[in-house]
């Protein structure tokens, strides 16, 4: 590996460099201190938070800082792998390439493209190649079968932004740093460092929420690092997320305090909301919610007695069977309480890569342009549930799922009934992955291809500045020079196969076509470089990584950026690598009407859909489930599966246990560091039992992303530390049906002791 030498100071043996951390949505700045110049005895000696980053100003949780070891991991692939006997063996590029052809193309000419899927994993979205390149590959196979890690724990955020607003990715972010009141429902900050809401140091934030006087209330069933941070705790039955916001709107109308403020001339349906919540009295909800009437309403005059209220929701509202509805009331209390598009609020970023907002009408939002082939489940923003993957591979007949593409993902963890999943992967006749490990999901692929590592790569939050709760703009340089090839080269290859162009063809090919479909939609009508000619843009390009030279383009051609050469004062990518702590852009401004993309060009806060909807959440109210129910939870220390394989991360105290509340853990027969033995209708585990009061009674919760130690992977840290697999408990024929998201939270269970501790961990080979 070789040094780069920009974003630097140096002295005779230790230079300083300063990137974002690609480890969570938060975008911290780092600085990171490396010893040695020469190629061949450079290493990170230090990490730590870069006090003069415009957005975290020195802000670093436990992960930021193990980026040295993540790079540094022996478990991490530094060359493919391709299973041959029952076994991955390491083989040199080109020869893992040729082994993809030989695979791949004869199942998609036998069999046809809808035999092919490909799932994008959590990390996707941390990489900007990644990112830009998803789309390439998705042309060049040429399926249907469209699956990420966002139908597990977001995509009732995009439906429901979609159904309002006309756009799937304009969800609304909490103006934290400048509001009076936060109600938070079923998000944990203080643990995930914000979701669907990058703001580094989301805890200092909430302090200074408090600090000048506003106040924080946490709903969620377990009693939180955030929520003990909070001015007030209310803990909500799980999944009654909805019907206690749909009862806090009641609130709103029977007392004649809505107001919807500036967004009032832009809005569609209120008075439909208003016959849609009407059943929803704070007494008909209590027993759905555990939340007494008299709360309920001092709540709903709190937040319009506010100077300005933000309503966030994020996972634990998202993931249950009303999960687009619990994001939609968000919504409809934040509007109807005059807080929409307001500062303070709830508003919406412009990151520095989209243009600027232009009133009018949009195409709109639709679902189901096309259905799963076994259960008919209809797309949502072009994909399908991946809780519907394991039945599209095990079902027979024309468009069965034979072949398989994972990039950066572990579906074999994160996405329900994981038993039946891993034997579905383990059916396909092939499966091609593009991961730096050997994992539960890649231990079934015939062909593992590892990207460089965060340190090797350039980084630019392509998908989290278009969340920030501040526009920001910060690029890093890759510190190391990778031995392999790019992400985008790694993907670019797999696409110029997908597409027929064989093992062999110059991957340029691709690059060149992902340039020139960015440069042409930014020459069109309407487009800020309207008329340029793309040659004379593309001859003004740096010489740079492919995917940097198309992430130029966004940003020069952007609402901030010099368009190149047409503004002067501009963003461009040499103003960005001249201030390594980032560009601050400005707080998050008034977007309506020029944000909406919806038909009518208005907020329609009661579309059909939705509307449509609200029906099965009435009878829910009625069709309560007696006995415990499962909900998930993170830590602060892991970001799904993939940080356990760092010692500093999992070391210390069991982290991977059952919270039970006193009273049942005595009515049940269990103790704390003993274990029990939890049952739902899809499967069974026994985990460590840990006894707090700060979960409520008739409520349990095991963490997500655990279960390590299987035959078949190479992770030697995370199988000493293996931990439970949860999702062998959630069932995945059960989803949010405006969504497709899986239901990962409010699992009835049964909690009996187990008479003995789970088995040790396999060894890994």
């Amino acid at each position: 590996m070789t040094l780069t030498d920009s974003r630097q100071t140096r002295s005779a043996e230790r230079s300083v460099h300063f990137r974002t951390c690609p480890l969570c949505e938060a975008t911290c700045g780092l600085e990171v201190t490396v010893e040695g110049g020469s190629p061949s005895n450079s290493s990170v000696v230090r990490i730590r938070g870069d006090r003069e980053d415009v957005f975290s100003k020195g802000f670093i949780c436990p992960k930021g800082s193990t980026l040295k070891q993540l790079h540094e991991d022996p478990d991490r692939l530094r060359s493919p792998m391709v299973e041959r006997d029952g076994r991955h063996v390491p083989v040199r590029w080109d020869e893992a390439f040729a082994e993809v052809e030989q695979r791949l193309m004869p199942i998609l000419e036998d069999h046809g493209r809808e035999a092919a899927a490909i799932y994008h994993g959590n990390p996707s979205v941390h990489n900007h190649a990644s990112t830009i390149y998803a789309r390439a590959l998705i042309s060049a196979v040429a399926t249907p079968n469209l699956y990420s890690a966002g139908t597990v724990d977001q995509m009732p955020r995009h439906a429901s932004s979609g159904f309002l607003y006309g756009d799937p990715l304009a969800f609304p972010l909490p103006d934290i740093d400048r509001t009076d009141y936060l109600l938070m429902l079923g998000a944990n900050p203080y643990e995930s460092n914000g979701s669907l809401a990058t703001a580094p140091d989301f805890p200092g934030r909430m302090q200074a929420i408090q600090d000048r006087g506003g106040k924080i209330v946490v709903v969620d069933p377990r009693r939180t690092k955030t929520a003990k941070a909070a001015d007030e705790h209310l803990a909500i039955r799980p999944g009654g997320d909805a019907a206690w916001l749909a009862a806090i709107a009641n609130v709103l109308f029977a007392e004649g305090l809505v107001d919807t403020g500036d967004a009032g001339p832009h809005l569609d349906g209120v008075d439909h909301v208003q016959a849609l919540v009407a059943p929803f009295r704070p007494e008909a909800v209590e027993p759905a919610t555990w939340i007494a009437p008299d709360v309920t309403r001092r709540i709903a005059r709190e937040v319009v007695a506010a100077p300005t209220a933000a309503v966030y929701g994020r996972i634990g509202t998202n993931t249950v069977p009303f999960g687009t509805l619990a994001s939609w009331l968000t919504d409809v209390v934040t509007t109807l309480t005059g807080n929409l598009d307001r500062p303070g609020g709830m508003m919406w970023a412009h990151p520095a890569h989209l243009g600027p907002r232009k009133d009018g009408p949009g195409r709109g939002f639709t679902t189901g342009r096309r259905s799963t082939r076994v259960s008919g489940h209809p797309e949502v923003h072009g994909q399908f549930p991946v809780a519907a993957l394991p039945e599209e591979i095990e079902t027979p007949g024309q468009g069965k799922i034979r072949a398989l593409i994972t990039v950066a993902g572990n579906p074999a963890r994160s996405i329900p009934d994981s038993d039946r999943t891993e034997a579905a992967l383990a059916s396909l006749d092939v499966m091609i992955s593009v991961d730096p490990y050997l994992n539960e999901t890649t231990r079934f692929a015939d062909v593992i291809l590892p990207p460089p590592s965060q340190l090797e790569r350039s980084h630019y939050d392509l998908a989290f500045y278009g969340q920030a709760v501040r526009n920001i703009a910060n690029y890093s340089p890759a510190l190391f020079e990778a031995d392999g090839p790019r992400e985008e080269d790694i993907i670019a290859r797999l696409a110029c196969i997908a597409s027929g162009l064989g093992a062999d063809a110059d991957p340029q090919i691709i690059h060149d076509m992902t340039l020139d479909t960015v440069l042409r939609g930014c020459v069109k009508p309407g487009r800020a470089l309207e008329g340029r000619d793309v040659a004379e843009l593309r001859a003004q390009l740096g010489d740079r990584s492919p995917a940097d030279r198309v992430l130029e383009v966004m940003l020069r051609s952007g609402w901030a950026g010099d368009h190149f050469g047409a503004r002067p004062d501009g963003l461009t990518m040499e103003k960005l690598e001249s201030n390594p702590h980032g560009i601050d852009l400005g707080p998050m401004a008034p977007q309506l009407p020029g944000l909406l993309r919806t038909t009518s060009g208005r907020v329609e806060l009661a579309a059909a859909p939705l509307a449509a909807d609200v029906a099965r959440l009435e009878r829910s109210l009625t069709e309560l489930a007696d006995g415990p129910v499962l909900v998930s939870r993170r830590h602060l220390r892991s970001n799904n599966s993939w940080m356990h394989n760092v010692n500093v991360l999992v070391k210390g105290r069991e982290r991977c246990t059952l919270q039970v509340h006193p009273d049942d853990a005595t009515d049940w027969g269990v103790h704390d560091g003993g274990h029990a033995r939890i049952t739902s209708a899809a499967g069974s585990v026994v985990a460590p039992v840990e006894v707090t009061d700060d979960i409520a009674p008739s409520v349990v919760s095991l963490p997500y992303g655990w279960g390590h130690g299987v035959p078949g992977t190479q992770l030697s840290v995370a199988a000493g530390r293996p931990g439970v697999n949860s999702n062998i408990l959630t069932d995945g024929s059960i989803l949010d049906p405006l969504s497709g998201n899986a239901v990962l939270n409010g699992i009835p269970v049964t909690v009996v002791p187990a008479e003995t501790a789970p088995p040790e961990p396999m060894e890994t080979t």
